[in-house]
This record gives C-alpha cells, sequence and structure tokens, in this order.
C-alpha cells in the first residue's frame, strides 16, 4: 500500500506560480514512478509529468514543458511540480499518483491522492 498526500494548491493570476508537494509513504519502492495528473470540469483525467524515486527518467507533456518541473526528496519522501508561468487553462484539480511502470495512462498508476485544486485567474 502506497499513500499520497497533496498540497500547495490555491488561487494564482495568470503568470503567476504555485508548488504543489506529494508527500508518499508505506511501500513507495514497489511504485517507483510517481506522477502529477489534472483533471478540469468535464475533461478526462490529463497526464502532466512523472519522475522516478531514482531520478533516471522524467517526462512532461508538451502542455506544460518549459514551465512545469517535477523533483523529488527521498528524504522526504516527497515529490514536488512548480508551475510557473500558468495560464488559466492551466485550472484543475492536480493529482499525484504512483506506479509500476513508464507510463502517461492514468490506468498504470494504482495509488492516487486526494487532489488539490489550482485555479489560475486571468
Amino acid at each position: 500500500q502506497v499513500q499520497l498526500v497533496e498540497s500547495g494548491g490555491g488561487l494564482v493570476q495568470a503568470g503567476g506560480s504555485l508548488r504543489l508537494s506529494c508527500a508518499a509513504s508505506g511501500r513507495t519502492w514497489r511504485k517507483p514512478y510517481m506522477a502529477w495528473f489534472r483533471q478540469a470540469p468535464g475533461n478526462e483525467r490529463e497526464f502532466v509529468a512523472f519522475v522516478t524515486w531514482s531520478g533516471s527518467e522524467s517526462r512532461y507533456a508538451d502542455s506544460v514543458k518549459g514551465r512545469f518541473t517535477i523533483s523529488r526528496d527521498n528524504v522526504q519522501n516527497t515529490v514536488y511540480l512548480q508551475m510557473n508561468s500558468l495560464k488559466p487553462e492551466d485550472t484543475a484539480v492536480y493529482y499525484c499518483a504512483a506506479g509500476g511502470m513508464s507510463s502517461g495512462l492514468a490506468l498504470d498508476y494504482d495509488y492516487w491522492g486526494q487532489g488539490t485544486q489550482v485555479t489560475v485567474s486571468s
């Protein structure tokens, strides 16, 4: 079992920044891929980025490349998503997820956090 708790969401103006955190506990070594997804009202859950606990692999969605950075702190068992140059279309609930394979598909992730709301005003 892996438990995930997100924090750091909020309301920000376009062009601003936010940093999301995902605190992981439990058998995290069994799920080396840590990802962020997001879901806006009426939309499907969308891949944002993933990183491995080892730091050997990471991937970003095209829509966030150059603006978002995913990182991890192995001592704190925490994964971060630094979001810069935010746009209104980034507004969504952001979810942290843990999985066992290199994938941008939500179905390949086994554990999910409760989500944190990010709202970007224009």
